[in-house]
């Protein structure tokens, strides 16, 4: 899978992990930063990656911010993009089950390291159900 990543700087510790966690599944990986524990705003970030998958250079978009929810918001704008927050791995799935959500929020001052990697890992393995859950997933979009 081609996988877009990006954080700001609450994010950024968690975010060479998942980058190469994700190398390791044999995922393509584009990297749209931040590249250091500088502040910076998150929206650039979050704009970014949102951006990838809503032009399908990604099949998926991973954020992160301190809470998940300003990147959550950002990436929401978009058309075409459901982006979950998450919180627990059962949560990541049910994103996908559910929702089919293309991109996950992760709260990295609230939530362990190797939680998040494991919410990552659940999201992308987890497919969509479809059936009932597809009626509620179009009448998302506004359009």
């Amino acid at each position: 899978m081609r996988i877009a990543i990006g954080c700001d700087h609450a994010g950024y510790p968690y975010k060479d992990g998942l980058v190469a966690m994700l190398q390791r599944l044999g995922h393509m990986v584009q990297d749209f930063g931040t590249h250091s524990p500088d502040s910076v705003d998150y929206p650039d970030f979050a704009h970014a990656v949102a951006q990838a998958v809503e032009t399908g250079q990604a099949d998926y978009g991973i954020v992160l911010c301190g809470s998940g929810n300003g990147v959550a918001m950002t990436a929401n704008k978009h058309a075409g993009i459901r982006c979950a927050l998450c919180w627990t791995e059962e949560i990541a799935a049910l994103a996908r089950q559910h929702n089919d959500a293309n991109m996950i929020a992760l709260p990295a001052r609230f939530v362990p390291e190797i939680q998040a990697q494991a919410m990552v890992r659940v999201f992308l393995e987890t497919p969509f159900e479809g059936g009932r859950h597809q009626r509620r997933v179009e009448k998302i979009a506004c359009a």
